[in-house]
């Protein structure tokens, strides 16, 4: 019997795919040198085309003695991005291209006229249909088109520098095109500022002379309005009512200071005079010119006295004359220092009167200032308007002299310049006879490689067996059928696996166990999972990390069937996911909850089968477990992407698979030993916790499906 191989039996012999350039060179060469040599004779035969090209530059040509006075913001503005590239679509105007073409003449050019230069192919295309007959399109038409197919303008990046380019057969035409073109566009920027200019100017005109009855119309309004309501303006513009109420109110408060200060200067004078005190504490008494003299009198009377009792008793007549003439002037001082008091008294009275006349003035202003008040609203409203007006009509005037003075002189420059012309090219752009021809060997001997590749690989002549992937044949060994044991029946389990290879009919497998707990097989449960349209699986294992082998299983029999299935691995030793991988020291679901890696880092594939997975990972455990309230967010983007999503929870509870439970959930339970408690107490524990009653899967019994040994040549 032949050996059977699958449908990835054959590799690609390098060696043999790259040995058919060596023995195809003389085919190759040649027909590089045929394609060199064509590429050569279309070169040297082609017409030489010149190129020219004009720069301008777009910025403000008015100078600081002719430029206007800014009125804010953006009166003089620099084109910006967007207007530098409207002003290139402006270079290549219909209207420019077509001024140009009338002033060189360019319909009497053949270059341009294509109906007078038509070739032989391009005539018997005409009359077969394949192509417009240039004859029937209007002459400006063809002069424009061959014009546009000619030129290039474009705006240098980051600048606003404007580049014409032309290339014509004549390198004087090359030249001679895109200086006119410049001009014109000067000359049509210049034509437009000063058409908008005059248009500006007539505008203007009339409004100004409307402007000009209106402000004149305010302002009588203003004085008639004034005249009529007796609003005389006095110092500072203010109304002459207010301003006189607020003199009233400074000369009021100057009354009540100075009848205060005489009232208590009077108050002080009376109570040293009633209560015999000194008057010389008070200021205002020793002030007086006749108190003054008084005392000097009576300093003098006491100098005397004292002078004579050296020399003289008490009750001689001169001491007793002199002690009289003292006691006389005592009384004088004091009868001099009531009248002051009495003084005193009568200007505090005296004020006291001229306060009650200002109050009563003021009150009579407060209430004539409150009309005028009200009446000065409106007159302010009245001069607002006004001058309003007047600003408007200041700045119509402003800009209609700047404009007439413009219209008058033509003096409007175009916010443009040529600052690099076009000079007559030397030397022809095209043909390059030496790029060509290197490129035209360089690309045939490119293109012939690939197609000698594609022939060798397309033929087969470069395949070869893959090593290790044919299945020895199994002889036929008659097998009676009493020595299998009657419990053990044998029957034939057909592969209907897409990677499942044809096995020989002899090559069988067993029933699984009886079930005990209501456990079902892998199998079944991969059907489940997808007849029932679940996205995720939740597998808890109460036996430990053996019975993770359950959910390896099911994910790889659910990837098989075609499904994009991914398996998280959420136990603390890796049991499911290192049989899956080549090592268990891969990122993965700790590095991704503690920021440290991104999905594309942490999904690895199955060694065995198209299934995902997601190992436990690398980083701190408690470091992962502070941003666990990320789990359900991670879990929804994996069930966007996935079909279904397996986790492996380990031994786990109903309330530590919360956060991995949402809708379209299948919850199941590992089976090793349905003998084992710990499995009665998981399931009860999982449908106390609202889950429904959980599945029970064993692996038991379960055969994979035939696939070979990896090796280097897989990928």
């Amino acid at each position: 019997m032949s050996g059977v191989h699958t449908t990835s039996d054959v590799d690609v012999d390098l060696g043999k795919l790259f040995a058919s350039l060596v023995e195809n060179w003389r085919r190759i060469l040649t027909v590089a040198l045929i394609v060199t040599g064509i590429a050569f004779m279309l070169a040297w035969t082609a017409t030489p085309r010149y190129k020219a090209e004009t720069r301008i530059l777009i910025e403000t040509r008015e100078s600081v003695f002719t430029r206007p006075a800014p009125a804010g913001e953006g009166s003089n503005p620099v084109l910006d991005e967007e207007g530098v590239t409207s002003q290139v679509e402006v270079v290549g105007s219909t209207d420019i291209l077509t001024q140009v073409a009338r002033k060189l003449q360019l319909s009497k050019l053949a270059e341009f006229d294509e109906a007078s230069n038509l070739s032989l192919l391009g005539r018997l295309l005409v009359i077969a249909g394949l192509k417009a007959d240039p004859g029937e399109i209007p002459p400006e038409e063809r002069v424009l088109k061959a014009f546009r197919e000619r030129l290039t303008v474009y705006r240098v990046e980051r600048s606003r520098v404007i580049v014409i380019e032309f290339s014509s057969q004549d390198p004087k035409l090359a030249a001679e095109i895109p200086n006119a073109i410049a001009d014109a566009y000067i000359a049509v920027s210049r034509d437009a500022k000063l058409q908008s200019n005059a248009d500006a100017t007539d505008w203007l005109e009339p409004e100004i002379a409307d402007l000009t009855e209106r402000v004149k119309e305010a302002e009588a309004k203003v004085a008639a309005f004034r005249s009529e309501s007796d609003l005389l303006v006095g110092q500072n513009n203010s109304v002459l009512a207010t301003q006189q109420l607020s003199e009233l109110a400074s000369e009021l408060s100057r009354v009540r200071a100075a009848r205060a200060a005489a009232d208590a200067n009077a108050q002080s004078v009376r109570a040293v005079l009633d209560g015999g005190g000194s008057l010389e504490a008070l200021p205002d008494v020793l002030s007086s010119g006749l108190i003054q003299r008084l005392r000097e009198r009576q300093v003098q009377l006491k100098a005397d006295i004292a002078d004579l009792s050296t020399t003289l008793l008490g009750n001689h007549p001169r001491i007793r004359s002199l002690n009289s003439q003292l006691a006389d002037l005592d009384r004088q001082i004091r009868q001099e220092a009531e009248k002051i008091q009495k003084g005193m008294e009568t200007e505090a009275k005296t004020a006291q009167l001229r306060e009650r006349q200002l109050v009563a003035d003021l009150n009579t202003l407060k209430a004539a200032s409150a009309r005028a008040g009200d009446q000065e609203v409106e007159l302010r409203a009245l001069e607002r308007e006004a001058a309003a007006q007047r600003e408007l009509l200041e700045s119509y005037l402003t800009r209609y002299r700047e404009a007439s003075s413009r219209k008058e002189h033509n003096y409007l420059p175009a916010d443009a310049r040529i600052f690099s012309r076009a000079i007559v090219p030397a030397e022809p752009y095209f043909p390059k006879i030496l790029p060509i021809v290197g490129a035209a060997f360089v690309g045939s001997l490119l293109i012939m490689a690939v197609v000698t590749l594609l022939r060798e690989l397309f033929s087969g002549r470069a395949m070869r067996p893959a090593a290790g992937l044919a299945i020895e044949p199994v002889g036929q060994v008659p097998m009676p059928a009493a020595q299998a044991p009657l419990d053990e029946p044998v029957v034939e389990v057909p592969l209907t696996s897409k990677a499942k290879p044809e096995l020989h009919p002899n090559l069988v497998t067993r029933e699984p166990p009886t079930p005990i707990l209501g456990e079902v097989s892998v199998e079944r449960a991969a059907e489940k999972l997808i007849a029932g349209g679940a996205t995720r699986a939740i597998f808890v294992s109460p036996e430990g990390d053996e019975a993770a082998a359950a959910a390896v299983l099911v994910a790889r029999e659910v990837a098989d069937a075609g499904l994009r299935v991914l398996l998280l691995d959420l136990t603390s030793s890796a049991a499911a996911s290192r049989p899956m991988l080549e090592s268990g020291v891969y990122p993965g679901i700790t590095n991704l909850l503690a920021s440290e890696a991104q999905f594309t880092d942490v999904i690895h594939a199955d060694l065995y089968s198209d299934c995902h997975v997601i190992p436990p990972g690398t980083a701190d455990p408690v470091r992962a477990m502070r941003a666990v309230d990320r789990l359900p967010i991670i879990m929804n983007s994996l069930t966007t992407a996935y079909d279904v999503v397996v986790v492996e929870c380990g031994v786990a509870d109903a309330e530590a698979i919360r956060r991995l439970v949402s809708a379209a959930t299948e919850v199941m339970v590992s089976v090793l030993e349905p003998t084992d408690q710990a499995i009665v107490l998981a399931a009860a524990d999982l449908e106390a916790g609202g889950y429904g009653k959980p599945t029970l899967v064993s692996p038991a019994g379960y055969e994979p499906p035939f696939s070979p040994v990896p090796d280097r040549s897989a990928a």
